[in-house]
């Protein structure tokens, strides 16, 4: 008896002892130097909204190209901590378009198909 409540005292020590270890250094994942570019749906309108944040040292801008490589829009964005801005796709054809954001040595590029359901322009992301 006096061995199974030792055993149970020691097991018991030792779990505790495996919670009670330091726990891991969780990483500050905040943007540092490198830029971050988020592409999100418009809530009321029909069009992308595009947010890049830090952009004080550099210039980001936006292009929208058709498939022919046509430029339809160049756009330089702000030069401050949080650059935003939205695009609607009402006057657009139907098709598929690319969205291309360049900021910082980075770029994002995302496909767009617009087309037009119950009387309204409508687009989805390709990829």
């Amino acid at each position: 008896m006096k061995n199974s409540i030792k055993l149970s005292a020691l097991f018991l020590l030792l779990s505790l002892s495996a919670f009670a270890t330091t726990p891991a250094k969780i990483k500050n994942d905040t943007v540092s130097a490198k830029n971050s570019i988020m592409l999100s749906s418009m809530l009321k309108d029909r069009g992308v909204y595009i947010n890049v944040v830090k952009t004080e040292k550099c210039n980001p801008y936006v292009m929208i190209y058709d498939n022919e490589r046509n430029i339809l829009i160049k756009d330089f964005l702000p030069n401050k901590a949080n650059a935003a801005k939205g695009y609607v796709f009402t006057n657009l054809d139907n098709g598929d378009y690319t969205i291309e954001v360049t900021a910082n040595n980075e770029i994002v590029k995302k496909k767009v198909h617009v087309y037009k359901e119950y009387d309204q322009k409508a687009f989805f992301f390709i990829d």
